[in-house]
């Protein structure tokens, strides 16, 4: 097996993904790279460093988790925010809802949110950030 291996995506079965792409477009400033048209609406969207994607589908319909019924330690798209006191606010005003919020003795500052569609939504405020600068 080799060795560096780097992420590309992370795929989940929505309900809506042409909404949600949308949703993610306009409100995390995610872009959508490549969309794949048919039944299924594929979309793969990359984050503001365009280094990892995730990417959401409908297939098979009947297949969709019930991501509001997973606790969000289950499952979580988390997501660097500089803000996400103020973030978490914008975002709610635009459909997602506040689950929890973590202040913990680092200094990181962490806020769980569910999207429109009901996957669980982190926004993280590293004291250390984890991930090399893009």
């Amino acid at each position: 097996m080799g060795k560096g291996f780097k992420i590309e995506h992370m795929a989940l079965n929505v309900a809506d993904p042409v909404a949600m792409a949308a949703w993610y477009e306009e409100h995390l400033g995610f872009s959508v790279v490549r969309h794949i048209e048919g039944p299924a609406q594929t979309h793969f969207l990359a984050d503001n460093s365009g280094s990892m994607l995730i990417e959401i589908y409908n297939n098979p319909p009947e297949q969709v988790p019930n991501y509001d019924r997973m606790d969000p330690l289950q499952l979580h798209l988390a997501v660097v925010s500089n803000d996400p006191a103020g973030d978490a606010e914008r975002l709610v005003a635009a459909g997602a809802t506040r689950v929890d919020e973590l202040r913990m003795e680092d200094g990181s500052h962490l806020v769980m949110l569910r999207d429109p569609w009901g996957l669980a939504l982190q926004l993280c405020k590293r004291a250390r950030p984890m991930l090399r600068p893009a």
